[in-house]
C-alpha cells in the first residue's frame, strides 16, 4: 500500500528542488519575469505541502487549512507565471478571489458544516480554476505558435484537471479520497499529482529554454546601437525577396542610404554625439516607412530598407519621405542639436538580378553615388541603361518621371 507520508515528503522534497532550480534562473535572468512566479509557486507549494502533512499527526485543523491555503496560491503562482511568459495582464485580483473563496469555502465546510465532500469540492476549485484559466494562453498563444514545452504544459494541466474532476466525483458519491481517510486510491492520486506537477514545471522549463533560445537568435540579427536588423539580417530577407520575386516575378525595392559627413559629426562631436545621431535617424526614418518594411543597418553610417511588393515610383517616393524628414529635422535643429543630412540609392529588383542579392546592393549603391555626386541630401533612381549623353538633372527631377 502506497504510504501517504511518505508520498508527501517526497513532494516537498522535489518542490523544494524546483524551487532552488527556478531561483537559480531568476537570478541568470533578471528579466525574465515568468521565473519569479513559477519560483514562488514551487517554494510555497513546498511549503504548503509540508504544512498538510503535519495535519496526518496533529488534529488541529489549522495545519489543513494553512496547506490548503498554501497548495491554491501555488497552482494560483502558476497560472500567472503562464500569463506575465506571453505578456498577458497578471490577473491578481480574479487569482486573489478564487483563492479567497475557496479558501473561505473550506473553512466554512471544516468549522461550520463539516463536509469533506464539499469541503474536497472548494479545495478542487481553488487548484483548478486558476489552471483552466492559463490553459487558454498555452494552447492558443497570442503569437500563434505553439512552443513543444507549452504543448507539453497543456496536456499536463488536463491530466491534472482530470484527476482533480475523478477525486471530486469520487467524493460526491459517497468515497473518501481524502488525505484524512488514507486508502489506496488517495495514494495513487497523490503520486499521479505529483508525478504530474514536476512534469509541469519541466514544461515550462522546456517554454523557458524556447524563449531565450529565441530571444538569443533574434539579438544575432539585431544591431546593437540601433536595435534594427543588422547585415546578416539584410542578406537573409534580400535572399528570400529575391527567391520570392523569381518565383511570382513580382518587383520589389531597396534604398541604401548613407548618412553626409558623418566622419565630420564623429570628429567635431565625438563618437558618443554619433551614436545619438544614428539612433535618432533609425526613429525618424520608421516613422516614413510601412509595415512589413525592413530598415537595417550595414555598418558605420550605412542603412538599407527592403521595400517588399514595392516598384522603383514607389520606393523613390518612400525614399522621398525619408530625405524630407531629416531635412525638417535639420530646419529644426537648435543650440547643441545636430542636423542630419543623408544620401538615398534607389534600386528595383528585375529579373536580371535572379537570386544574387549582392546585384541589386551594387545597383543601389550606384545610384547612391550618382546622388552624392549630384550634392548630398537627396536621392537617386538607378537607371539600368542611361542615355550616351545624360541630361544634367538632379534626383528631385529623376522622381518626376514616376508621379
Amino acid at each position: 500500500m502506497l504510504n501517504v507520508p511518505t508520498l508527501w515528503t517526497v513532494f516537498v522534497v522535489n518542490f523544494l528542488a524546483l524551487g532552488l532550480i527556478w531561483a537559480y534562473v531568476t537570478r541568470s535572468y533578471p528579466k525574465f519575469a515568468a521565473a519569479r512566479f513559477w519560483m514562488a509557486s514551487a517554494f510555497i507549494g513546498a511549503t504548503g505541502a509540508m504544512t498538510a502533512l503535519i495535519r496526518l499527526f496533529v488534529a488541529s485543523p489549522l495545519p489543513l487549512v494553512l496547506g490548503a491555503a498554501g497548495v491554491i496560491a501555488a497552482c494560483c503562482l502558476a497560472a500567472m507565471g503562464i500569463q506575465r511568459f506571453y505578456h498577458w495582464p497578471v490577473s491578481w485580483r480574479i487569482m486573489t478571489a478564487t483563492g479567497g473563496l475557496s479558501l473561505a469555502g473550506i473553512v466554512f465546510f471544516l468549522v461550520c458544516f463539516d463536509s469533506m465532500q464539499l469541503r474536497m469540492l472548494s479545495y478542487t476549485l481553488g487548484q483548478g480554476l486558476p489552471l483552466v484559466l492559463a490553459l487558454r494562453l498555452l494552447l492558443s498563444p497570442p503569437e500563434g505558435r505553439v512552443s513543444p514545452g507549452a504543448r507539453l504544459s497543456g496536456i499536463v494541466i488536463l491530466a491534472i484537471i482530470a484527476i482533480l474532476v475523478v477525486r471530486t466525483v469520487g467524493n460526491l458519491l459517497g468515497g473518501d479520497f481524502s488525505a484524512s481517510g488514507g486508502g489506496r486510491a488517495h495514494g495513487v492520486m497523490v503520486l499521479g499529482l505529483m508525478f504530474l506537477s514536476m512534469t509541469l514545471n519541466f514544461g515550462f522549463l522546456l517554454m523557458a529554454m524556447d524563449r531565450l533560445r529565441n530571444e538569443v537568435a533574434d539579438l544575432a540579427l539585431l544591431d546593437d546601437l540601433t536595435g534594427v536588423a543588422n547585415r546578416r539580417h539584410l542578406l537573409q530577407r534580400l535572399g528570400e525577396e529575391c527567391a520570392r520575386s523569381e518565383r511570382s516575378g513580382e518587383p520589389f525595392s531597396l534604398l541604401v542610404i548613407d548618412l553626409d559627413e558623418f566622419k565630420a559629426i564623429n570628429d567635431t562631436h565625438g563618437h558618443a554625439a554619433g551614436d545619438a545621431c544614428l539612433r535618432h535617424f533609425t526613429l525618424m526614418t520608421q516613422t516614413r516607412l510601412r509595415p512589413g518594411d525592413m530598415l537595417a543597418r550595414t555598418g558605420g553610417d550605412e542603412f538599407c530598407v527592403v521595400l517588399p511588393s514595392s516598384c522603383l515610383s514607389e520606393a523613390a517616393a518612400i525614399a522621398r519621405r525619408v530625405v524630407e524628414v531629416c531635412r525638417q529635422d535639420a530646419v529644426t535643429c537648435t543650440g547643441v542639436d545636430i542636423p542630419i543630412a543623408i544620401s538615398i540609392g534607389v534600386a528595383q529588383w528585375d529579373p536580371g538580378i535572379g537570386q544574387c542579392p549582392d546585384r541589386l546592393i551594387a545597383h543601389a549603391d550606384h545610384a547612391l553615388y550618382a546622388a552624392k555626386k549630384n550634392g548630398k541630401n537627396d536621392f537617386a533612381v538607378y537607371d539600368p541603361a542611361p542615355p550616351l549623353m545624360p541630361d544634367p538633372i538632379g534626383p528631385s527631377e529623376a522622381l518626376r518621371k514616376f508621379a
